[in-house]
């Protein structure tokens, strides 16, 4: 074979054999296919298209082209979670401890953010002393033991898609839903979980601006979860604000402490605990919201999320410390009304020049910066109300201010916001 060919026959609109597509794969990962020749084959992808077959052909030459987790070891149904990206995203911070606490053991393998989208591991490591590399022998030990572990991603773990998404990052083909579905679940079905659960984010905080393509690639991904044997669920999530209150890393940690305490916001804990439901379902325990509720409120979950930090040498007196910023601003009303959009690209975009999140992968973090609102859509304001603190180590200038303020919308009629969309399984 030669690549050559593969990329005009996918250039060409025709589909590759499965043997084929094991081919470049396994030559992008031994060197000997470049990666100018495998930035023209995503390109070729991002346009032609892959069919069914092909893109299932490439999740498993992905699954197959480094280590794969066996989980056995652990009893039970090992379920795991997924999501797409978005803003001020901390679910899986209280999710994850929340089914564990029911007895469902949940061996997570995590991401960092990237641009306005933050990732859960860089949240856990504004924790002092939380370890996110763990071999694989105390990764399981662990969920033997506590019944939860969220780690990073190993290096051997899906090598083909780690040069893959690094290379899409840079060439412009993130957005496609081929080379979207195969990244996800090549990394969930290597990671050894039974059952998964996806949260595939919608709106224009998120890689899927509206709710077709989205409900395309959550079923893309679903079929492919299926075809493996891994019970697969996807729930279409709103991301056209960002979730809960807080965008930053430490800022977000607290913020999972007080709805793990039963003391969060309303919306998102009861967005949290339908989630919970769906993964404890996978795992074959079906118990009420009610039930679910009840573990955030009784501390049952706290109690989880405690074990977790504790297990990866993380310090429980920095658990609970508050955020250490030399300036605090108050973001306040200028009118009165109803918020109706606080666009999550844009306040994700804020947060990362505060330090909160990464232009590119070698960007320094500051955990400490970021914003909290006290106003979401649907709410009502009056003219110097606070709609928003932003934490920052640096200057808040007037014209950030006026940047902030701009992205704010307000209305005089309410507008109605739904966190689940849709349910694909």
């Amino acid at each position: 074979m030669r690549t050559v060919d593969l990329i005009q026959k996918k250039r060409d609109g025709l589909e590759l054999s499965t043997e084929e597509i094991q081919w470049l794969i396994d030559g992008y990962v031994d060197g000997s296919v470049p990666d100018y020749q495998m930035s023209a084959l995503a390109m070729a992808i991002y346009f032609r298209g892959m069919s069914t077959r092909e893109i299932s052909d490439l999740t498993m030459a992905m699954v197959h082209s480094g280590d794969e987790i066996d989980l056995s070891a652990i009893p039970g149904i090992k379920v795991d979670k997924h999501s797409t990206g978005g803003v001020g995203d901390k679910v899986t911070l209280i999710l994850a401890p929340l089914v564990a606490s029911f007895g469902v053991p949940v061996a997570k393998m995590s991401g960092r953010g990237l641009g306005h989208t933050g990732g859960t591991l860089d949240k856990l490591e504004s924790i002092k002393g939380y370890k996110i590399e763990v071999n694989q022998e105390d990764f399981i030990k662990q969920v033997q033991e506590t019944g939860i572990a969220v780690i990073g991603q190993s290096d051997n773990l899906v090598k083909a898609d780690k040069l893959l998404y690094a290379l899409r990052d840079v060439t412009a083909t993130v957005d496609i839903i081929p080379l979207i579905a195969s990244s996800v679940m090549s990394k969930k079905i290597a990671a050894g979980a039974d059952a998964i659960l996806l949260d595939v984010t919608v709106g224009e905080g998120a890689f899927m601006k509206n709710i077709e393509d989205a409900r395309i690639l959550a079923q893309t991904m679903v079929d492919l979860g299926k075809a493996v044997g891994r019970k697969t669920v996807a729930v279409l999530t709103d991301m056209s604000q960002p979730v809960g209150r807080a965008i930053g890393n430490r800022l977000e940690i607290l913020e999972a402490l007080e709805i793990l305490q039963g003391k969060g916001r309303e919306d998102v804990s009861e967005f949290i605990c339908e989630l919970a439901q769906i993964m404890l379902s996978l795992a074959n325990v079906e118990k009420s919201l009610e039930e679910v509720h009840q573990h955030l409120v009784n501390g049952a979950a706290l109690k989880k999320f405690e074990e977790m930090v504790v297990a990866q040498g993380g310090d429980l007196d920095d658990l609970y410390r508050s955020v250490q910023v030399s300036h605090q601003v108050d973001v306040l009303a200028e009118e009165e009304g109803y918020i109706s959009a606080l666009p999550a690209l844009e306040f994700g975009l804020f947060a990362m020049k505060l330090g909160a999140g990464r232009a590119v992968k070698t960007d320094e973090l500051d955990y400490e910066t970021g914003i909290v609102f006290h106003k979401k859509v649907g709410e009502a304001v009056s003219p110097g109300q606070a709609i928003a603190t932003i934490y920052a180590n640096e200057n808040i200038s007037e014209n950030m201010l006026t940047n902030f303020r701009k992205n704010v919308k307000i209305e005089a009629e309410r507008v109605n916001t739904k966190e689940i969309l849709e349910i694909i399984s």
